[in-house]
C-alpha cells in the first residue's frame, strides 16, 4: 500500500454549510422537543406506565450501537492488521464519537428529568447494570480519543496497535453492556436471556458498518475523493457477513425462547399474534433488514452496483429500526407475567397488552439527535484531516 494522506473537508463552499445548518436544525428542533415534553409532563408522549421506553430510547440506542459498530474499520485495520482499511481508521473513530455523543444527547433528554442527571453521575449503586454503562460510555469518548491520537501524532504512532485492542475491547464490553440492560430484566418476558448480549454486537457490527459505508461514500463524493471499487468491495463483503450475523442470532435468539416453555406465549406474540410487532419483525426485521440487503449485496446483477450498496446500507438501517422498536416497545407491550401458571384480574392491566404511538416530540427529538451526531461528524471534517485523500484502487497496489 502506498504512503497514506489525509485531508479536511472544504468548508469554503456553500454546500458545506447548508449541510451543517440543515443537521443543526434538526438537533435545535429535536432540543426543542425535548423542552416541550419537559414542560408539559410526559402525558404528551405516548409513553404510559406500560411502555415507559418509546420511541426516543429507539434512536438513542440505534446511535450507541451505530457508534460501536463504526469502529470496525479502525479495528480491523490496527487490531487484526488489515492494512486496506487503515485509511479509513480516522473517519472510523471520529464517527464513533459523534454517534455516540447524539445517543447519549438523546438518552438524557428522555430520561424526564434530565435536571438530576447529576445524581446519576455521583451516586452510583453498581448492582445496577445503568450504573456500569456510565463508565462505559464515557470511558469510551476517552478510549477512542487517545485511540485517534495515536493516528494523528506520529510520535504515538507505535501505541496504535494497543490503542486499537484496548478500544476493540472497550466497544464490545460497552455493546454487552446495552444488550445487558434489557437482559438483566427478568420481568420482561421479552427479555431475560444472556443472548441478548451477543445479539447486540452483532446489530451494532451491522448497523454502524452501514452507517459508516454512507458516511464514507457521502463524504467522498462531496470532498472529491476517488474511491476505488477494491475497498468497496472489501467493505460490502464485511458488511454482508455481519448481517449474516444478526439473522443468526436473532433465529437463535426466538429458538431458545420457544425451547423455554415460560417464553412461549411472548415468543407467538412476536412471530404470529402482535399485530404490528408481527409485521414489523417479518416484513421490516427479516425481509427489509436481513434478506433484500443480501440480495443486494451479492445478486450478480447487483454487486457491482454502488447505488445499489447504497441502498443495501439505507435498508440495514431501516431494518435496524424496525427490529429495536420490536425489541423495545413490543417487549414492553407484552404484560408483566406477575405470576406465572396462574391467572390474574386487576385493573391495572394486568393481561392487557399495552398500547403505544409514538408521538410528534419523541420522534422530533429522536430525529435531533441523528441531526446533532451528523453536525459534529460535518464540523470535525472541516476541523481536521481525517479523510483520506485517495481511495482509488491504485492506492492498494503492493
Amino acid at each position: 500500500m502506498k504512503r497514506i494522506r489525509h485531508v479536511a473537508l472544504d468548508a469554503n463552499t456553500a454546500g458545506y454549510y447548508l449541510t451543517l445548518g440543515f443537521f443543526g436544525l434538526l438537533a435545535a428542533i429535536g432540543a426543542a422537543a425535548a423542552w416541550y415534553m419537559e414542560h408539559e409532563g410526559h402525558y404528551v408522549t405516548g409513553m404510559s406506565n406500560q411502555v415507559i421506553w418509546g420511541t426516543p430510547h429507539i434512536f438513542a440506542i440505534f446511535l450507541i450501537l451505530v457508534a460501536s459498530g463504526a469502529l470496525n474499520a479502525a479495528s480491523v485495520a490496527s487490531v487484526f492488521g488489515k492494512a486496506d482499511y487503515k485509511p479509513l481508521a480516522r473517519l472510523s473513530g471520529l464517527t464513533a464519537l459523534t454517534f455516540l455523543a447524539g445517543g447519549l444527547a438523546v438518552l438524557v433528554l428522555d430520561l424526564g428529568r434530565p435536571d438530576r442527571l447529576i445524581v446519576a453521575m455521583t451516586y452510583y449503586n453498581f448492582k445496577s447494570i445503568f450504573a456500569w454503562n456510565i463508565f462505559l460510555y464515557t470511558g469510551f469518548f476517552a478510549v477512542v480519543m487517545v485511540y485517534l491520537w495515536t493516528m494523528f501524532e506520529r510520535r504515538m504512532e507505535r501505541y496504535n496497535r494497543a490503542g486499537g485492542i484496548v478500544a476493540f475491547a472497550w466497544r464490545l464490553t460497552l455493546t454487552t453492556g446495552t444488550g445487558s440492560i434489557f437482559g438483566f430484566l427478568v420481568a420482561r418476558q421479552a427479555y431475560d436471556t444472556a443472548l441478548l448480549a451477543p445479539l447486540f454486537i452483532a446489530m451494532s457490527l451491522s448497523f454502524g458498518f452501514a452507517v459508516f459505508i454512507l458516511v464514507l461514500l457521502t463524504s467522498a463524493r462531496f470532498g472529491g475523493i476517488a474511491v476505488g471499487d477494491h475497498i468497496v468491495r472489501r467493505m460490502k463483503n464485511l458488511l454482508g457477513v455481519f448481517v449474516i450475523a444478526v439473522l443468526y442470532l436473532t433465529f437463535t435468539y426466538y429458538i431458545t425462547s420457544l425451547y423455554a416453555t415460560e417464553h412461549h406465549d411472548v415468543s407467538a406474540f412476536i412471530l404470529r399474534d402482535g399485530g404490528i410487532y408481527t409485521w414489523l419483525f417479518w416484513g421490516g426485521q427479516i425481509l427489509v433488514g436481513g434478506v433484500a440487503p443480501l440480495v443486494a449485496f451479492y445478486a450478480p446483477p447487483f454487486r457491482h452496483s454502488r447505488a445499489v450498496l447504497t441502498f443495501g446500507c439505507v435498508l440495514v438501517i431501516v431494518g435496524a429500526f424496525a427490529q429495536l422498536y420490536v425489541l423495545i416497545i413490543g417487549g414492553q407491550a407484552y404484560p408483566l407475567v406477575m405470576f406465572p401458571g396462574m391467572e390474574e384480574s386487576s385493573s391495572f392491566f394486568d393481561g392487557v397488552i399495552a398500547e403505544y404511538i409514538p408521538s410528534l416530540p419523541e420522534i422530533l427529538l429522536g430525529i435531533g439527535g441523528v441531526g446533532l451526531s451528523l453536525a459534529l461528524l460535518v464540523f470535525m471534517l472541516a476541523v481536521l484531516d481525517f479523510l483520506p485523500a485517495s481511495l482509488a484502487d491504485s492506492q492498494f497496489e503492493q
